[in-house]
């Protein structure tokens, strides 16, 4: 035993409990159950429409406005830089679907290779921006401050509010379309307001989670969910669980791979790959247990 004991000792004396205590871990949790909530409801209409592909374009069509707004504004200019470019790109994304006589994929690959690359072209003007671009890909988790944890929970909760308002005309527009617009509702307000949306809650992801992080928070759990209980009730449930489990033992896993192994570790990235692990557990659970019902039939 050292006979003077280094801050990195204390900290690999910590239980659990004790690593959440700490100031930086309580708030990185906490933004994962902010999101692990907002996606959970707004993810259900991505998986219901199939859009998670628009969600990855919205996910990397945000990234000019993280890297306009870090340069006007630094740290500060984040979140208005994020928001203009995510409602843009949703209202793009929409508007061209219904009115430009053009595939949704070609309009999505089209608005997000050109705003992506727009992104990557000014923060390489920047100095320092290969560092610059590592953090705005990959997130800073451990670094989100009080006052980015009340943007991140006051963009949730509009995102949420948006699909709260119009629930009806979503459900309806998921399910069928034509009948949508025959009931009366109308439909390019109904996916304007999906869109804007997924929009926010991009916004609010990518500040903690980076530009390719925030995709899988938004379609994998659902995802996982769909294959893991046929009950519509139990669909958003299980959907905010399975990333909050992942967010907890994510970062208590880059937590003690970091004091104790010295390994610099990004949680983004583990919770993620813990999301993804779940996920294939789940397709695991799904395809044995058809494969059991095909098996006592015959």
């Amino acid at each position: 035993m050292p006979s003077v004991l280094s801050p990195a000792f204390h900290l690999m004396l910590l239980g659990p409990i004790d690593i959440f205590s700490l100031p930086f871990m309580w708030r990185a949790l906490v933004t994962v159950a902010i999101l692990a909530v907002a996606a959970g409801i707004v993810g259900l209409f991505i998986s219901f429409r199939e859009l998670e592909f628009v969600s990855d374009g919205l996910v990397h069509s945000v990234f000019p406005g993280l890297v306009v707004g870090s340069a006007i504004g630094g740290s500060a200019g984040l979140l208005p830089g994020a928001v203009v470019a995510a409602i843009l790109a949703a209202v793009l994304f929409t508007v061209i679907e219904h009115r430009g006589g053009v595939g949704a994929d070609a309009a999505i690959a089209v608005v997000l290779t050109g705003l992506f690359s727009l992104g990557v072209v000014l923060v390489s003007k920047q100095e320092g921006y290969v560092s610059e671009l590592k953090e705005l890909l990959f997130g800073r988790l451990l670094t989100v401050t009080e006052t980015q944890l009340w943007q991140i929970l006051i963009v949730a909760i509009v995102a949420v509010a948006v699909v709260g308002l119009t629930w009806r005309a979503q459900f309806f527009r998921s399910f069928d379309a034509a009948g949508a617009e025959a009931a009366g509702f109308r439909v390019l307000r109904a996916d304007l307001a999906l869109s804007v949306a997924v929009a926010l809650l991009v916004v609010a992801g990518v500040q903690a989670l980076g530009v390719l992080m925030v995709i899988a928070l938004l379609t994998v759990p659902m995802a996982a969910a769909r294959l893991l209980t046929r009950g519509f009730a139990l669909l958003i449930p299980v959907a905010i669980l399975l990333p909050l489990g992942a967010g907890i033992a994510g970062l208590w896993l880059s937590f003690e791979w970091s004091t104790s192994l010295g390994a610099t570790v990004s949680p983004g990235a583990v919770v993620v790959l813990l999301l993804v692990a779940a996920y294939v557990v789940a397709a695991l659970i799904r395809g044995g247990a058809a494969a059991l019902r095909r098996s006592v039939a015959a």
